[in-house]
């Protein structure tokens, strides 16, 4: 089965790109403040004046303090980078691929937020909760995604199965990597996932 070709998007109005920029905006100013005094210690009330938005403003980008952290817009590029991989390339190499394409992309300061997040997530119990809830959403977009590849159903077990691997192997990463700040996050995902196209051996 070829794969598809990236999807053409429409650009994007004025007011959505500012509405980008806003939901970024709070994001990092909420991460400088969990960085600086925690993540209980610090109050969407402190998030949203730090922003110069209104709480209100904040709801309307973040239901809970929770998405503020969890939030991110990497799952449809990984799509579609994994899209374009070349059909001759296995599910598990043209996740691989992409990944590392999409990470190339990422800016330094985006790599920084990404370790702060990683870690927030494992030390935050309700943070746990949430991002088990939400990697429940990222297996059937995996699935998704590899059933167009190969052919099959997104509920066919063997290609869920392969996605619940893959969101595995990250639940993983992220736990190094709140042990090792200092970690080559692609590098262990990239190890990782080659360590899933073996077989896992031990």
């Amino acid at each position: 089965m070829k794969p598809q070709p990236k999807a053409q998007l429409p650009a994007l109005s004025l007011r959505e790109r500012k509405k980008a920029k806003t939901r970024v905006a709070i994001q990092r100013h909420a991460l400088r403040l969990f960085q600086k005094q925690g993540y209980d210690e610090t109050t969407i009330e402190q998030i949203a004046d730090a922003a110069e938005v209104s709480p209100s403003t904040f709801f309307r980008y973040f239901p809970t303090k929770e998405d503020v952290v969890l939030w991110d817009n990497y799952d449809p590029l990984i799509v579609d980078a994994i899209r374009e991989q070349s059909e001759d390339v296995s599910p598990i190499r043209a996740l691989r691929q992409a990944f590392m394409t999409v990470w190339q992309e990422m800016s330094e300061e985006a790599i920084g937020e990404q370790f702060q997040r990683t870690a927030l997530v494992v030390s935050v119990p309700e943070l746990r909760a949430r991002a088990l809830e939400q990697f429940t959403g990222t297996v059937q977009l995996l699935a998704e995604v590899l059933a167009e590849r190969t052919g099959r159903e997104p509920n066919d077990p063997a290609v869920r199965n392969l996605s619940g691997a893959v969101i595995g192997v990250a639940f993983a990463i992220m736990i190094t990597i709140s042990e090792n700040p200092t970690a080559d996050i692609a590098k262990l995902f990239d190890d990782a996932l080659a360590h899933l196209e073996a077989g896992l051996p031990l």
